[in-house]
């Protein structure tokens, strides 16, 4: 499947996470390159978003596995010096609330401060670990939903002051030997 025309936030959160699935799938299961399974995948959760026969899936997920992983860093996956992260941070808007909270050493902590998870990873030329992605995928899209933002276009003047940066969510997705969980 090509890359359907981008237009609304809805369409870059539905791409963008589709791709993760995909890439999450492939990689979980140990692969070093997509096989059709994989992209069927991304189609159908594509297409079940778009069409309002799937959904998202929920932070619930996100915070289990969070308790049941190893303590290390969500960014880098450092063992030491760990402290609480603001996924999104505080500064632009980010909550308090546990889905939005990840272990981080403070190297990463430090360094990421208060710029958006996206554009810090942008800026070290590194893709974002797929589950720390996820996350902040779901809290976009939970935004988006109660701010009723998913039919915007994406140069919608509304979407300047958002706690997180829509725009710069992946559509393509690099190689998997590049991406890690």
């Amino acid at each position: 499947m090509a890359t359907p025309p981008i237009m609304t936030v809805f369409d870059q959160i539905a791409w963008s996470y589709a791709n993760l699935a995909r890439a999450h799938a492939a990689l979980s299961a140990g692969r070093i390159e997509y096989i059709r399974t994989d992209h069927i995948i991304r189609a159908r959760l594509f297409s079940g978003l778009r069409s309002g026969r799937m959904s998202i899936g929920s932070l619930y997920d996100d915070e289990r596995l969070k308790m049941l992983a190893d303590r290390a860093c969500a960014y880098c996956a450092n063992t030491e010096r760990l402290t609480m992260d603001h996924l999104i941070p505080r500064i632009r808007g980010g909550g308090d609330e546990g889905a939005n909270l990840v272990l981080a050493c403070g190297r990463c902590n430090s360094a990421k401060s208060g710029v958006d998870l996206l554009l810090w990873y942008e800026r070290r030329g590194v893709f974002p670990p797929l589950m720390v992605l996820r996350r902040y995928i779901k809290l976009g899209a939970g935004y988006c939903e109660r701010e009723a933002l998913f039919d915007c276009a994406l140069g919608a003047a509304e979407l300047r002051d958002l706690p997180f940066l829509v725009q710069r969510l992946p559509v393509r997705y690099p190689p998997l030997d590049e991406m890690r969980l």
